[in-house]
């Protein structure tokens, strides 16, 4: 469905040359969800204007839905939908009306536009809003009005950049469900950018890191989890005076490392960290020790990202 090689975008501002995509490869099966990761400023929307023709490559090629993004751009933009950071929809029409017009853009004719229009307000939970101004809605119904709009042509492929940027967390986690809903439903692929590491987790079948516009790792989110060496337990202790003879005891795990005291508790890692907290349990108790505390974490997306690059996902710069 996506097929990029070497894809390039350079920008020229004040006579300096700003390298925003530094040769992007990606492909991206039929049917697949795929997270386009990384931090801001990574490249991720940049790589994605490109494949939605809305930016041309300084260089590479890449061919969206079977067609290329340079000499046939028409014939892309007719088999994707696009739902962009910004509101897509107009404030001075009604829901269903908006719905109609979109589809008529793309050529549908009156009565199936209407029918297209019905079937996605029902899938999307927006029936109640179809003669409600646009102005009206909340944010997270904005939003879903925004996918409809996206798919009212049974697009094959809908790119999603930052769906759920600036939702609260209900709108944001009832908007992944409906995206979950609707792959299943509508049986299309989407490429969708986020720094939000829960939504990657959540909805993507695969996960592509980026970073200063480089693709850096690509898989599922357990396999690149699994990279990450390591769960982290954290043992939360009666007093400071206690974690001398804790990172003592954690050491004793065979494959404990990465043994960190803090002021009140001990963190390190293990491989299999439900295996290893019974023997850490029997092992503090033995010792006299009291806990206050303890907590099993698999890596996230941040812990794989700060192994790759020695900073966070989260870290604005």
């Amino acid at each position: 469905m996506i097929h990029a090689q070497n894809l390039v975008r350079r920008f020229e501002l004040k006579n300096e040359t700003v390298h925003a995509v530094r040769g992007v490869d990606v492909d991206v099966a039929p049917g697949e969800v795929v997270a386009f990761l990384g931090p801001n400023g990574a490249g991720k929307s940049t790589t994605l204007r490109m494949l939605t023709t809305l930016l041309p490559p300084s260089d590479g090629t890449a061919t969206v839905a079977g067609f290329d993004i340079r000499n046939e751009p028409v014939e892309v933009r007719r088999r994707i939908g696009h739902i962009g950071q910004g509101n897509g929809s107009f404030d001075g029409l009604r829901v269903q009306e908006e719905l109609q017009i979109q589809g008529r853009f793309y050529g549908l004719d009156r009565g199936t536009a209407r029918v297209r229009a019905r079937e996605l307000l029902d899938q999307l939970d927006l029936s109640e809003q179809a003669d409600r101004d646009v102005a009206r809605l909340s944010g997270g119904q904005r939003r879903r009005l925004d996918v409809a709009m996206g798919l009212i042509h049974r697009p094959q492929l809908i790119f999603l950049d930052e769906p759920s940027s600036g939702l609260d967390p209900q709108s944001r986690a009832n908007l992944l469900e409906h995206i979950r809903r609707l792959h299943r439903q509508e049986d299309v692929t989407i490429f969708l950018t986020t720094h939000y590491l829960d939504e990657a987790d959540a909805v993507a079948q695969r996960v592509v890191v980026i970073d200063d516009g480089r693709i850096i790792a690509d898989g599922t989110p357990d396999q690149l989890k699994s990279k990450v060496s390591g769960d982290l337990i954290t043992v939360t202790l009666q007093g400071p005076e206690d974690l001398p003879t804790a990172a003592e005891v954690a050491g004793r795990i065979p494959t404990a490392h990465e043994i960190e005291p803090g002021s009140d508790r001990v963190a390190f890692r293990v491989e299999h960290g439900d295996t290893a907290m019974p023997e850490l349990i029997r092992a503090l108790d033995a010792a006299g020790l009291v806990m206050r505390g303890a907590h099993v974490q698999r890596p996230t997306l941040d812990d794989v990202f700060l192994n790759l690059t020695g900073r966070s996902l989260r870290d604005e710069d």
